[in-house]
Order: structure tokens, then C-alpha cells, then sequence
């Protein structure tokens, strides 16, 4: 196995490389019929629009129905996300809603039109809504083994954002930053064991219905959804959508997803290659890092267009480098971008079997990286005369059985990356503050006993960084001993002291890419 390792040198250089790719970077107020779909690195469009968020609140459930986390539970799961994302695109493209991400079981969509009408494009959100939620719960598939009907819960707010590039060149997509996103993210996940849909008092007051004392747990009557229904008259129905999904999966059906092994490691995995039936599912780690308190960076600088370009230059620079400690560094994949948040995977062995350890082990070492990069890239954003602001970095991962593949129709599919420890790896980095580092039971079965030390019962470690990892598996003390018996971690140069970030009050309690 090659050599995992981080260098400071090596991110500073990576780093001055990014920033150059943003120095001319220009800000412009989205207009009719602009296409936000090859948006450039150096350009980032105003767009006041409507935030909608949809949630299928059990896959979680689906992904239990086995005693483990087997082929059957991961197939049916996969199954049940392809049908919905197909039936979900082709009612975004009927009413021209902007389809920004379907990350598993999150579909982020944005309504820019009817434009300069902001009640307008708030009732066609709850109408598009309810229409989805309707056909969700009825689309289905004749086979001996049926689906559960979807379980959706839905946030929706309105207000500007920031609409960027999100990817390099085959996974280029568009991305929104600000807090209309980041509310309706947040409504959407609140409570998933309630159904219906949740609009902030914010859009309440936009279309004239009285606002409530707590948005997040007062769902819209039907008096209300049906009032938006009439309003946008969308002119689709549940039946016709479903004999149109039905018609499309017999035209071009879905196949059986199969599944083999990758040869370690996934950087060397082509994820635009993946299909249905060549898929891939073995033990590996899977990893979120979210840029702490990113909604606020630049809902406080959205209107200024030199402070948005700051936070285009930021997201571009942090980005990039966490992606770059992930793939370049440790030779994991990014799954992709979510927000300001990236989702990889990380997996050591051999084709046949998965090295645990080694994996739970250069996993940590990479989180730990990630954290030293980040410190790296804020001071020399800062050098070079850029708003930070006050930015952490929450990392949660988790290790066992993963299957990867793409959903969708043969010309426009996109990833897919799901299993209990990929919703596990999530839930640990909404458990995290902006120093923290929390990690799963699982993997902490396999991690290092230094690191089990360091992270103790609660599973959680403030400011765990590269220097950090390299002192509690190289104590200074054995350091010299450490060198001459083939120590855990090679020696590699850690942050530069004075690196640090504030105290971070209490742990985000929010979904990966809107803190």
C-alpha cells in the first residue's frame, strides 16, 4: 500500500493554485433564461428564488428491514431511490423548477420563476410539493419483493442566494449558498418521524398567511396547500405523472443492481462508470466535513458584491482542499459536494477483503488532515486579504458495508452512495461544533488504540488535526523508538502552530452543508 501522509508544504502549494483559479472573480444578478447549469469557477449569480426541500423521511427504515446491512437491504434501498428520483426529475422539468441535488434521500430544488413575483413562486413550491408527496406515495413496481410507499417531509423558504459552480468537468451542477436554502434544509429535517410541509414564517408572511409560533413543527393545513394548488395551477396531475413514470420505466427500465468489489483504493474508482448493474457495495468508511457556520458567512455578505466575492473565493479555496486531502492525500473518492459540505469514501485491502483497520486508520489520519488543510487554507485566504469570517470544520465518519452506484436515465444520472453507515457518518458530523470530530461505534472498533484513547466514550475530539494524530500515535517522548520500529504514522509536517480555530459554542445540530 502506497504511503498516506498530509505535508503542509504540499496543501500551501495546492492552495495557491486554487486561489489563482478565483482571482478574477464577478458577481451578477440572475436574469430571465440565464443558464445556471456551466456556471464558471470565477462567476457566481444573485438568484432570489424559492428553496425547496424534500426529505424521505424512511430510508432509514428501508435500509432496517434486514438484520444487517446486507445486498438485499442495499438493492431494495437503491431500487426505491431510482424510482423516486425519476418520477422527481420529470416533474421539476415540467414545471421548470431548477433540480439542484438528490443526495440520497435529499432532493434540493429551486424556483426562480414566475420572476418578480415572490408569492407567486412560493405557492408553486407547495404546489410542486404536494404534487411530489402525492406521487411518491403511489408509485410502485409489480415484483415479488414491493417497495414501501415514500414518506416525505418537506421545507420551503424564500430569499437570495449565491448560485455557483458545483464540480469539475463531468459532475458540473449547480449550487446554492445562503439562508434560504439552509432554512428550508433545516425545516425539512427537523422531525423524521412527521410527514407534510413546513414553510418558514418568513415565506408565511411573503403569500399573507398569519405566522405561527414554531415553523418548524406547524405544518401547512390543507386549506392552505390547496389554496397554493389553485394559485399555481400547474396543470398536472397525480394520475398523468404516474402513467408517464410508468411509460418511462417500461421504456427504459430500471435493470437489477449487481454488485462487485473495487480494488482498494476508491481514487482509483471512476464513479461516472457506474450503472445499475455494475455497481459497488463492500466494508470502507465513509466520511462528511462541513464548513461550520457557512450559511451565516454569507447571508451577512450576499449584498455587497466585493464581500460575495470573498465568500466565492473561500468556498472555492476550502473546497477544493478538502477534496484534494481526500483524493490526492489519503486516495479516497468524493461522493460530491453537498452545500458546503463534501461527502467521500475511504477503503484500504485488497479486492477481496477489506482491512479494517488500516482503513478505520488512515480514515482518522485523513479527517485529521482535513482539519490542518483547513487551518492552512483560512490564514492564507486571510494573507491574501479575504473574509473569512468565523468558520469551523464538523467531520463525522463511520465504517461497514457501502454501495455506490448512479440512479437515473442513461444521459443524465447521478451518484448515489447509501447504507446504515453513510446515514451514520452524517448523523455523526450533525453531532459535531466547528472543532470537532466525532466517530461512529463501528469504527471505532477499528481505529487505533491511541486514537480510541484520544476520542474516549463519548466517541468525539475537539481539534483533532494532523499534529494532533501524529503525537498520539508517535508520543515525543518514544519518537525516537517510534522511528526505529516501523510506526503507525510516518513523519510528515503538521499545521503550523498558531492555527487554530474560536470556541465553537454548542454542536451543529444541522444537515451536512448548512451550518
Amino acid at each position: 500500500m502506497a504511503k498516506r501522509t498530509w505535508n503542509e508544504a504540499t496543501a500551501k502549494s495546492r492552495i495557491a493554485t486554487r486561489l489563482k483559479e478565483v482571482s478574477d472573480v464577478t458577481i451578477k444578478d440572475y436574469v430571465r433564461n440565464i443558464d445556471l447549469t456551466g456556471i464558471g469557477t470565477d462567476v457566481a449569480y444573485r438568484v432570489d428564488g424559492v428553496h425547496l426541500y424534500i426529505d424521505i423521511i424512511n430510508i432509514k427504515e428501508l435500509l432496517e428491514t434486514t438484520t444487517v446491512d446486507g445486498e438485499r437491504a442495499h438493492k431494495r434501498a437503491l431500487r426505491f431511490l431510482n424510482n423516486h428520483y425519476r418520477a422527481v426529475r420529470n416533474i421539476l422539468q415540467s414545471v421548470e423548477a431548477v433540480q439542484v441535488d438528490f443526495h440520497n434521500q435529499r432532493l434540493h430544488a429551486v424556483f426562480a420563476k414566475p420572476y418578480d413575483d415572490e408569492a407567486a413562486r412560493i405557492h408553486k413550491a407547495v404546489a410542486t410539493a404536494q404534487l411530489v408527496r402525492d406521487v411518491l406515495a403511489k408509485i410502485g413496481e409489480n415484483e415479488d419483493d414491493p417497495l414501501p410507499a415514500a414518506k416525505t417531509r418537506v421545507g420551503i423558504d424564500t430569499g437570495k442566494a449565491l448560485a455557483v459552480n458545483n464540480g469539475r468537468r463531468r459532475s458540473r451542477e449547480p449550487l446554492f449558498l445562503g439562508n434560504p436554502a439552509n432554512q428550508a434544509a433545516k425545516r425539512a429535517g427537523h422531525d423524521t418521524g412527521v410527514e407534510g410541509i413546513f414553510i418558514t414564517n418568513n415565506a408565511r408572511s411573503a403569500v399573507g398567511w398569519s405566522r405561527v409560533g414554531d415553523d418548524y413543527t406547524t405544518a401547512l393545513t390543507e386549506g392552505q396547500v390547496s389554496k397554493s394548488q389553485e394559485k399555481a395551477g400547474l396543470g398536472l396531475t397525480v394520475d398523468k405523472v404516474v402513467k408517464d413514470w410508468n411509460t418511462d420505466l417500461a421504456n427504459n427500465p430500471i435493470g437489477k443492481f449487481e454488485f462487485s468489489r473495487h480494488s482498494p483504493p476508491y481514487r482509483d474508482l471512476d464513479l461516472e462508470q457506474l450503472t445499475p448493474r455494475n455497481s459497488r457495495r463492500q466494508e470502507a468508511t465513509s466520511i462528511y466535513a462541513d464548513i461550520d457556520n457557512f450559511t451565516r458567512y454569507v447571508a451577512d455578505r450576499i449584498e455587497d458584491d466585493d464581500d460575495a466575492i470573498d465568500v466565492v473565493k473561500t468556498l472555492h479555496v476550502l473546497r477544493s482542499e478538502l477534496d484534494a486531502v481526500l483524493y490526492v492525500d489519503f486516495a479516497g473518492r468524493k461522493v460530491r459536494f453537498i452545500g458546503d459540505c463534501i461527502h467521500g469514501i475511504l477503503v484500504e485491502g485488497t479486492a477481496a477483503t477489506t482491512d479494517h483497520e488500516e482503513t478505520a486508520k488512515n480514515a482518522m489520519l485523513c479527517a485529521a488532515a482535513m482539519r490542518s488543510s483547513f487551518a492552512v487554507a483560512l490564514h492564507e485566504l486571510q494573507t491574501a486579504g479575504i473574509d473569512v469570517g468565523n468558520l469551523g470544520l464538523a467531520i463525522g465518519l463511520e465504517h461497514d458495508f457501502i454501495a455506490v452506484t448512479r440512479l437515473g436515465v442513461k444521459s443524465e444520472m447521478i451518484r448515489c452512495c447509501i447504507s446504515r453507515s453513510v446515514l451514520a457518518s452524517e448523523a455523526e458530523q450533525q453531532r459535531s461544533n466547528g472543532r470537532q470530530t466525532s466517530i461512529g461505534p463501528k469504527l471505532d472498533q477499528y481505529a487505533p488504540a491511541q486514537f480510541r484513547t484520544l476520542f474516549g466514550n463519548d466517541r468525539r475530539r475537539s481539534d483533532f488535526d494532523y499534529a494532533a494524530a501524529e503525537e498520539a500515535l508517535n508520543p515525543k517522548d518514544e519518537g525516537k523508538k517510534a522511528s526505529n520500529s516501523g510506526s503507525l504514522l510516518k513523519p510528515a509536517t503538521a499545521a503550523s502552530a498558531g492555527f487554530a480555530f474560536t470556541a465553537a459554542a454548542q454542536p451543529s445540530r444541522t444537515l451536512a452543508g448548512f451550518s
